[in-house]
């Protein structure tokens, strides 16, 4: 089964459906088998006191009005909905509370996701897993107890999903990544196992891709130098297109394990061995 790669849009189109738009056409050109945004209400993920904090940005100098400036709306969604549909791409979206999940109910989308961030929120585990939709599991900033309190609750529900080996620091230091980590989540949980990545580079991801995994995600932005928190962590679209290349040679590389004498070697063995026979 071919790696399911996903690029991850999140906030990075900075509230412009232009922009999302253009990611979405970036992530289909490189040969992306999904988009992936990110949905909140603001007013259930952050405090009173945080969002009338100060905070310059390009919608205000709150942090209420940045916040709610990155967000779309159901006409936004409808948008990318039906611009997904017309360029023949999956999208699916993380929510971070209840209320959005609720939201994204209203779209049929395939997937679903579970946040690094949201992987101890039980309420939410519960609300998803319900919804017996394949879900991509992150596990950065977790321990291994909430790991398995996540595993536990879609196994008891009979919801298909997937870990995903992630470390969330943006950028990732490359020295962090620890992708052993994947075949331990994998041996533990018996279960498939992705990469969602962070680093700024791709030799990360190509290591990752080698290592059996089943999904690989990366944000990907049309200029990592535009505003925003997560754009030093993606790819810019002549990156994104490199690390799908890539990839699928790779996964044509590893090959099934089987030692053969390859027809194409047999003519090579007869002229480097002739002195032999």
């Amino acid at each position: 089964m071919s790696i399911y790669i996903v690029g991850e849009i999140g906030i990075n189109h900075n509230g412009d459906i232009e922009i999302a738009k253009s990611l979405i056409d970036e992530a289909k050109v490189a040969g992306a088998d999904a988009v992936k945004f990110q949905k909140r209400n603001i007013d259930l993920v952050y405090s009173k006191s945080t969002l009338d904090a100060l905070r310059d940005s390009p919608w205000g100098t709150t942090q209420r009005e940045q916040k709610q400036g990155l967000e779309f709306n159901q006409d936004n969604y409808e948008e990318i909905d039906n611009y997904c549909k017309e360029k023949e791409i999956e999208w699916f979206a993380s929510a971070w509370d209840l209320d959005s999940q609720e939201f994204l109910r209203g779209f049929d989308c395939k997937k679903n996701k579970i946040a690094s961030a949201m992987l101890i929120y039980d309420d939410l585990l519960h609300m998803v897993a319900d919804e017996k939709k394949h879900t991509f599991i992150s596990t950065g900033m977790a321990s291994m107890d909430d790991i398995s309190n996540a595993v536990k609750i879609f196994e008891d529900k009979n919801c298909p999903f997937e870990l995903m080996h992630t470390v969330s620091t943006y950028p990732m230091d490359e020295k962090n990544a620890n992708l052993k980590v994947i075949e331990t989540l994998r041996k533990k949980f018996n279960c498939d196992v992705g990469y969602s990545g962070h680093e700024s580079g791709l030799a990360v991801s190509y290591a990752a891709a080698a290592m059996g995994i089943t999904s690989l995600e990366r944000h990907i932005t049309l200029d990592r130098a535009m505003y925003g928190s997560d754009q030093a962590a993606s790819l810019e679209p002549s990156g994104f297109k490199q690390l799908i290349g890539a990839v699928r040679k790779i996964e044509l590389a590893m090959g099934d394990g089987v030692k053969r004498f390859i027809d194409d070697e047999k003519p090579i063995a007869e002229k480097l061995r002739e002195h032999i026979n």
